[in-house]
């Protein structure tokens, strides 16, 4: 089991910056692939970003490569997302998630995730 808390959500202008971050307690992060997952109101929740256990291997959305970067500090067992360049469609609620797959092909599809966060807001305004 592990446990998940997102912080570092708000409300940003559009063209500027934010940085997620999510602790895990419980069993060691380094345990699992983890990722960032977001869902805006009316939509389906939609994959961001992925990263392999050791941190060597990430993955994007087409829709945030560039502006968006993942990253994970094992021993603080900790996952961050730094946002750059936000954008009005940027605007979701932020959810960090973990698996046990070690099958890299799978961490896009959020089926695989068996921990979730509660979510944190983040609101980019025009």
């Amino acid at each position: 089991q592990v446990q998940l808390v997102e912080s570092g959500g708000g409300l940003v202008q559009a063209g500027g910056s934010a940085r997620l971050s999510c602790a895990a307690s419980g069993r060691t992060a380094s345990r699992y692939g983890m990722a960032w997952f977001r869902q805006a109101p009316g939509k389906e929740r939609e994959f961001v970003a992925a990263i392999d256990r050791s941190g060597d291997n990430t993955y994007y959305a087409d829709s945030v490569k560039g502006r968006f970067t993942i990253s994970r500090d094992n021993a603080k067992n900790t996952l961050y997302l730094q946002m750059n360049s936000l954008k009005p469609e940027d605007t979701a609620v932020y959810s960090c998630a973990a698996t046990a797959t070690t099958v890299e092909v799978f961490y896009t599809d959020y089926r695989w995730y068996s921990y979730w966060g509660q979510g944190t807001q983040v609101t980019v305004s025009s």
